[in-house]
């Protein structure tokens, strides 16, 4: 009975199979309730923060600049990367997802409290940049401490279905999200700007005391601790990563610039297209975007299934070319202002081609790197590339789109080709083969 009750011994295959699960709920959930938070903002923004936190202006005046206070968010993302990455590579993985989860829920509870600027004027939009901020510290290590806490507890032939886990997280969490936006745009646009939108900016508050139950029980990786030791230890990461891995972190660039301005033209800017310029109702983009993630949630562990099977470089780079080809029939079926055609674009989209270039990378981006600097390396690649595109490109879309007197389409259309060329650029300029076992 009391062999029964034990523990399973280290190296024995239920310890190693209740790990894995430790780290898949950890690592799902985790992310989930990060990227929760996120995705909430990108929606607000979109549909209402630029009638609360700005001066009254027309409406398009207001949501772009609703859309730099999320793109002010994004260009501290490579800060956090920075930052926590070499904390990641100091003293541990599961250490900065702690402390990444901690900063980014407090921010997005503390958001849902802020006064508008009909009460405190100019203070409303400064604090909101602040909250931004620090959103954007916390989310810009998130992904990479995730991916690698998931990679490096993987066996060999599991790597790109593990490695798919923050994907799989990511897409719940934008689930979660545009199912709330959804329900409360439902109700009424008034109620959403009359003091709605803050309900499930204030439960951040809530969700993160579920998160740091969830990730206190994830086990450091073995790649960490096996190296804890080691005098490269004592350097630091980035100083290494600059002088012998710059070709990967090139590589992570090209792919997290081109991936991100995809994704967030996808899901963020077509929401602001469909309210703004196609007088769609707010809660059909939202309830899209739901349907969407939904079908993500289905095909990220397919993509990570597939990456193990024919190599995570080629899901990436057949996912960049689906997506050119999907550039300008992403806009015919949102022009059809068709609620069933513009739920099928988005599924297409989001749910579709986004997790099959995004799924890969927990493995494709981690193999990048040795060990000693892999969390720095994926983590300020990535966001070094996600604070130019995926910031910038929604509002340089809805400008484009703004400034045409037809709000004619075809510039984001070419603008939706050229990154995907910049995913399929880094796929083929793959690393894999030169530090997959370092």
């Amino acid at each position: 009975m009391t062999d029964l009750l034990s523990k399973p011994e280290p190296g024995s295959g239920l310890h190693e199979s209740s790990t894995r699960r430790r780290v898949a709920t950890a690592t799902i959930v985790g992310s989930a309730l990060e990227w929760y938070d996120f995705y909430l903002y990108a929606s607000m923004a979109a549909l209402v923060f630029g009638g609360l936190f700005f001066p009254k202006t027309d409406g398009s005046a207001g949501t772009l600049a609703a859309f730099a206070t999320f793109a002010v968010g994004f260009l501290a993302r490579p800060i956090g990367g920075l930052l926590f990455g070499h904390l990641g590579d100091r003293i541990g993985r599961r250490n900065v997802l702690m402390m990444t989860f901690v900063l980014m829920g407090a921010a997005t509870g503390l958001i849902g409290l802020l006064p508008t600027y009909e009460t405190i004027g100019v203070l409303a939009p400064i604090a909101l940049v602040v909250l931004r901020v620090l959103q954007g510290l916390g989310s810009g290590a998130e992904y990479s401490s995730a991916a690698v806490v998931a990679y490096e507890h993987a066996s060999s032939d599991r790597r790109g279905r593990q490695g798919a886990w923050p994907a799989l997280g990511l897409n719940v969490g934008l689930l979660l999200s545009s199912l709330t936006v959804g329900a409360l745009t439902s109700v009424s646009e008034e109620f959403v700007r009359s003091g709605g939108w803050r309900i499930p900016f204030i439960a951040s508050f809530a969700l993160v005391g579920v998160g740091i139950w969830v990730r206190r029980r994830i086990p450091e990786s073995p790649a960490f601790e096996q190296g804890a030791e080691k005098p490269a230890k004592a350097q630091i990461p980035l100083v290494t990563l600059l002088k012998r891995d710059w070709r990967g972190l090139l590589v992570v660039i090209g792919l997290a610039l081109g991936y991100n301005a995809l994704s967030y033209i996808f899901k963020t800017f077509s929401l602001a297209y469909l309210s703004e310029f196609q007088g769609v109702a707010a809660n059909v983009g939202a309830f899209g975007i739901a349907l969407a993630s939904a079908a993500a949630i289905v095909m990220a562990p397919v993509f990570g299934w597939a990456s193990d099977r024919f190599g995570s470089r080629r899901v990436v780079l057949t996912g960049g070319v689906a997506s050119a080809l999907f550039a300008f029939p992403f806009f015919v079926l949102l022009d059809t202002r068709d609620t069933t055609a513009i739920w099928l674009c988005l599924v297409i989209a989001t749910g579709v081609l986004a997790p099959a270039m995004f799924a890969p990378q927990g493995a494709f981006l981690s193999k990048q790197f040795p060990a000693s600097v892999r969390v720095s390396g994926v983590g300020v690649g990535r966001e070094f590339g996600g604070a130019i595109s995926g910031g910038l490109a929604p509002m340089l879309a809805l400008a484009i789109v703004g400034a045409s007197e037809s709000h004619a389409t075809w510039g984001v259309s070419l603008i939706l080709i050229a990154s995907a060329a910049l995913v399929v650029l880094a796929a083929l300029l793959d690393r894999t083969k030169r530090h997959a076992e370092r």
